[in-house]
């Protein structure tokens, strides 16, 4: 008996990967952002701004470096409030002048009769996600340089990363991949889909080797018109990368009972699925870092 607990102890220290994130701040970032304090963060509003700000001192803390003098890349909405995305990035070692784009976007619904939008998972999650992996290849530094990209108006028709491309930071032929985050911290399946492979096969391999090494079920999916099966294509960010001729890859769970409801709420996040998906987020930017060009 006492050999078999050995081996299933060994079998488990083999097998669980180490974390390369901080999870305590990783449900931080999120806690924070999902807090009424930030009124649903959205676009063009004091809750939005409020979300800019401190998202603008977790980049100067991982000190990201910034394009010009400014991580804040405002534009303006319908009606003329003015929003703004977020940019920051690591410069890369090997191959400087090729990015790989790491994206999510921080704004949400608001505040709606009276009621505060937490979207503590859509997408407070992945935006602290995000952090968690410029934070680490801040202090692990990449071959290529890594743009981190925070989107605002997303919800309100994908405007802030149309606005990036719109006034690019960088050329888009010299973006590599973008790994777009979009909800990535529950569901009840432990799955969560790297959605993208149909309009880009060449990064199969990649994802496909992730599978068998992630703590989660990474599953494929979600990117081919006409099955019966929604199509996540235009669905966030990523879309307008795709119309840009740039590779993405996006990473996201299925919709959930609490998806755009007031009831989406730090509360109700699955911690370990989350430091899961987040140490997968790493994962995948650095494989694509070491098998791209």
């Amino acid at each position: 008996m006492k050999k078999l607990i050995v081996i299933l102890l060994l079998s488990f220290l083999v097998q669980a990967q180490p974390s390369k994130i901080d999870s305590a701040r990783l449900l931080e970032d999120v806690r924070t952002l999902a807090s009424d304090a930030f009124e649903g963060r959205e676009a063009g509003t004091a809750g939005g701004r409020k979300a800019q700000d401190y998202i603008i001192a977790r980049f100067e803390e991982i000190h990201l470096s910034r394009f010009g003098d400014s991580i804040r890349r405002p534009f303006l909405l319908p009606g003329g409030r003015e929003a703004a995305n977020l940019i920051g990035y690591v410069k890369g070692g090997k191959s400087p002048d090729r990015y790989i784009v790491v994206s999510a976007h921080f704004d949400h619904l608001g505040i709606r009769n009276g009621k505060i939008f937490h979207g503590a998972d859509d997408n407070a999650s992945g935006v602290a996600g995000l952090l968690a992996c410029a934070a680490y290849f801040a202090a692990h530094p990449p071959q290529h340089s890594i743009l981190f990209a925070v989107f605002d108006a997303e919800e309100k028709g994908l405007l802030g990363s149309k606005a990036f491309f719109a006034d690019p930071p960088i050329r888009p032929d010299s973006m590599v991949v973008d790994l777009n985050l979009d909800m990535i911290s529950r569901n009840h399946k432990s799955e969560i889909f790297a959605s993208g492979l149909h309009q880009n096969p060449s990064l199969r391999p990649i994802v496909q080797a992730q599978q068998a090494r992630a703590d989660l079920k990474l599953r494929l999916g979600h990117d081919i018109p006409g099955t019966g099966i929604e199509d996540w294509t235009n669905q966030s960010d990523h879309y307008n990368f795709y119309l840009a001729k740039v590779p993405y890859i996006y990473l996201g769970v299925e919709d959930h009972e609490d998806y755009h409801k007031p009831t989406d709420t730090f509360e109700k996040i699955d911690r370990d699925f989350f430091i899961a998906a987040a140490n997968l987020t790493v994962d995948l930017a650095t494989a694509f870092d070491r098998q791209l060009k």
